[in-house]
């Protein structure tokens, strides 16, 4: 379980630090930035526990958590956990069109937020959503709620004079959200199981103890932010620093002022990074032994140039539905090698094939294309509400994701492209098929064609081609304007609008994206 590790450190190690938030902190939440021990944030997690259960929470109860990266959001995912209950974090980014997906495919039983500089109406939006479809449910706030009807909730760092704790049970721990081709977020729950098999090989791999320091950019509501951050601190009983929303400056101080251990960057970032050495030139970071990347492949010259500064860049591979690959200096030497390609996984009941798409048969050969086919502890056991087509008849998971084997020994798996048409923006996936028919919705629109576009900063944006009505121009401000009348989410919002007389289209009828992303590259 993993309140059974959180327990353990908070024994063994009781007056070291365990979590701290941002320096900047107001910047997106309110009070002022915590540090706490480890017997501190046990004793905030019982208190906690106990405000939840008397509102309602208990073992199989979905708690819906809307909150940005501070201690208060690890606090609540904890205690839910420690009572039994399901935690349900959803990312900041999601407003009312996702909140009202999520609340209508979860069994929510409780919510959780708390008010924020950046959106004013986020307590008002979330109450309007219990309103609607969920009225006996109680919402919970930490902070000021203004005029909306709520439980205060606080950090309550004194020692409880119980423990308290459910039965513990390998149920349903989290339910995540994914976006994906059927175009609206799917909820992915994983059991405590799932998430130590998970925590405890990024443990592994990547040689996490006790003495790291880890600086984490990632919001803590799905694989990368719990299973690749929040589980291993767990298990590992190191410290957690949060950042988010991500700031250069205060990411580099946190670095440096921290003496951080082990991080996670983008690769545009680390790329830039690189590059410019004006902005490392006064950047002592000699603490930072790792820093794993992903999300798109990754450039051999920056893995390389990292290792010549003394950095292990470890490629990352990942969902999270729960298939994952690491590459690190320990499997895969070579910097150039480590960024194009993955050792094919060896841990116990974990099996990868590549099946090819228009056959179905298992491919073994070199430089032949497949999608990956995952099995393992690691993996979850279909989406709520799913009709099973994400697995094979073998009981695979369906990945979406083309990969080919390369002739090296070891044998090594290259990541080759998304099958799924997902736009990665700055870490968040972005289900084109969504927005296609967000942005059709609007009356100008006759159809269009969401598709990435090259970013320095954020890796990709999103951009539409679009096949207006007749006599008709909509604009890019136009569409803004649509997709914020329907309160999604900002960074779905496209940032680049081009006009087509008519979309390209194969022989079968299927708009050819590629062509239209390269009128753009």
């Amino acid at each position: 379980m993993i309140d059974t590790a959180l327990r353990t450190a908070a024994g063994s190690r009781p007056d070291e630090l365990a979590l701290a938030d941002a320096p900047n902190r107001n910047d997106c939440f309110h009070g002022e930035a915590l540090r706490l021990t480890w017997a501190e944030v046990d004793h905030a997690v019982d208190n906690l526990a106990a405000d939840l259960q008397e509102l309602g929470a208990g073992p199989g109860i979905g708690v819906a958590i809307q909150l940005p990266n501070v201690a208060e959001l690890v606090v609540s995912i904890l205690a839910a956990l420690r009572v039994g209950a399901v935690a349900v974090p959803f990312p900041i980014q999601h407003r009312a069109h996702e909140l009202r997906h999520g609340f209508s495919t979860a069994d929510i039983g409780l919510a959780i937020t708390g008010p924020r500089p950046d959106r004013p109406d986020q307590v008002e939006t979330m109450a309007s959503i219990i309103d609607e479809l969920a009225p006996n449910t109680p919402l919970a706030v930490f902070g000021d709620s203004g005029s909306t009807p709520s439980t205060p909730l606080h950090i309550d760092i004194t020692q409880p004079a119980a423990r308290i704790g459910a039965e513990p049970v390998d149920d349903i721990a989290t339910v995540c959200w994914t976006s994906g081709t059927t175009g609206t977020p799917k909820g992915v729950p994983r059991t405590n199981a799932m998430w130590l098999a998970s925590g405890n090989f990024q443990v592994d791999e990547l040689e996490i103890t006790a003495d790291d320091r880890i600086l984490c950019p990632f919001p803590l509501v799905n694989m990368a932010g719990i299973g690749g951050m929040l589980v291993p601190w767990a298990i590992a009983g190191a410290a957690l620093h949060l950042h988010q929303p991500m700031s250069l400056p205060v990411f580099l101080g946190q670095l440096i002022g921290e003496k951080i251990t082990y991080t996670v960057a983008p690769p545009p970032l680390l790329n830039m990074l690189l590059a410019d050495e004006s902005i490392l030139a006064d950047a002592d970071l000699s603490s930072v032994r790792k820093i794993s990347s992903g999300s798109a492949p990754l450039d051999p010259w920056m893995v390389a140039g990292w290792q010549d500064k003394g950095i292990e860049i470890v490629n990352v591979f990942g969902s999270n539905e729960g298939a994952a690959m690491l590459s690190t200096l320990a499997t895969v030497a070579d910097p150039e090698e480590r960024a194009r390609y993955f050792p094919r996984p060896d841990r116990e009941g974990v099996d990868v094939r590549l099946v090819d798409l228009d056959t179905g048969a298992d491919i073994t050969e070199p430089d032949h294309l497949g999608e990956l086919r995952f099995t393992g502890p690691t993996v979850f056991e279909g989406y709520l509400g799913s009709d099973g087509t994400e697995f094979d008849e073998q009981g695979a998971y369906r990945t979406g994701d083309l990969f080919e084997w390369v002739d090296t020994p070891p044998r090594l798996l290259r990541f080759v492209d998304r099958a799924k048409d997902i736009i990665i923006r700055g870490g968040m996936n972005v289900s084109a098929a969504e927005v296609e028919g967000l942005v059709s919705s609007h009356e100008s629109i006759v159809e269009c064609a969401a598709v990435s576009y090259p970013d320095t900063v954020m890796g990709e944006k999103v951009g539409v081609f679009v096949v207006a009505a007749a006599d008709a121009s909509p604009t890019l401000d136009d569409v803004t304007a649509h997709l914020r009348s329907l309160d999604v989410a900002s960074y779905k919002h496209p940032e680049h609008l081009e006009l087509i007389e008519v979309l390209p289209r194969n022989p079968v009828g299927k708009v050819v994206k590629d062509e239209l992303r390269d009128r753009w590259r």
